[in-house]
């Protein structure tokens, strides 16, 4: 009985039929049917302060590199990148040439930026055994990979008088290419974040704790999970900070906009 017990256990781990997911010993569902967290209905006469702030997300910086890795790819896990960008492919996001959503990029224009392209020297051995270099034309659809290493995200912070709370909405974001040539970042496309967020929902995040316990990218966002910086709130001039302070002052500014947004949720609950 003891060696029933066990063989049927090795069945449900290494049988393909049962099995079939290169990712794990069995089979798992949850996340592909994982659907995103519903905001709550906000109702317009219930917003007593509102403000629109745009931030960027380093990838590079230690809390971000779920968001970056993997940078090759990987049937079990994507970054953040990738699983934006095989969206917009598969025509369940819609990517935009500017932050207002205006302007709809096709999807063939998508590919020319993801898929580089260029000549390489190819050698090639006669039967006599001589080397003939020959000229051919390569295609890179991966190295973009690497490269992308910025996001930007428009959000609206609101107080909702109904609920009491101090409330955020990811209202966009936008994915920046670093270029090395010029040593500048490039940006791509702009997308609309709650569009994004049935794709996000159902993509495995990779949890440094535990395999078995894959967070979302809907989650991850939802819970704030990113260090970023503050380079811009809506004014009357329409600047971002760098317009007007430089250096370490224009990050003493973003701080103050991120310390002024804290106080007025905090002054909130101040008796």
């Amino acid at each position: 009985m003891m060696f029933s017990l066990i063989n049927s256990k090795a069945q449900s781990i290494y049988d393909p039929a049962i099995a079939p997911d290169p990712c794990s010993s069995f089979s798992k569902f949850h996340t592909a049917q994982k659907r995103p967290i519903a905001y709550t209905y906000v109702r317009e006469s219930d917003v007593a302060w509102e403000k629109r702030i745009w931030r960027d997300i380093d990838l590079r910086e230690k809390q971000n590199l779920k968001y970056y890795y993997p940078i090759e790819v990987n049937q079990c896990v994507h970054s953040l990148f990738q699983t934006l960008s095989s969206g917009i492919l598969k025509g369940e996001i819609v990517a935009f040439k500017d932050e207002e959503f205006m302007v709809p990029m096709e999807r063939s224009e998508v590919r020319k930026l993801l898929v580089k392209g260029d000549t390489i020297t190819r050698i090639d051995i006669t039967a006599e055994g001589e080397e003939v270099p020959t000229k051919v034309w390569a295609v890179d659809s991966t190295s973009i990979y690497k490269s992308i290493q910025r996001f930007r995200l428009k959000e609206d912070w609101f107080f909702n008088k109904e609920t009491s709370t101090l409330d955020v909405r990811i209202i966009g974001m936008a994915a920046y290419e670093y270029v090395e040539d010029k040593e500048a970042y490039r940006e791509l496309f702009w997308v609309y974040f709650p569009a994004c967020r049935n794709t996000f929902a159902s993509t495995a995040v990779y949890n440094t704790r535990n395999d078995n316990e894959y967070r979302s990218f809907d989650e991850l966002f939802w819970k704030r999970d990113f260090s970023s910086v503050i380079i811009k709130e809506s004014n009357v001039y329409d600047r971002y900070i760098i317009q007007y302070e430089k250096g370490i002052d224009a990050l003493l500014e973003a701080d103050d906009i991120k310390t002024d947004l804290f106080n007025w949720e905090h002054d909130l609950w101040n008796y």
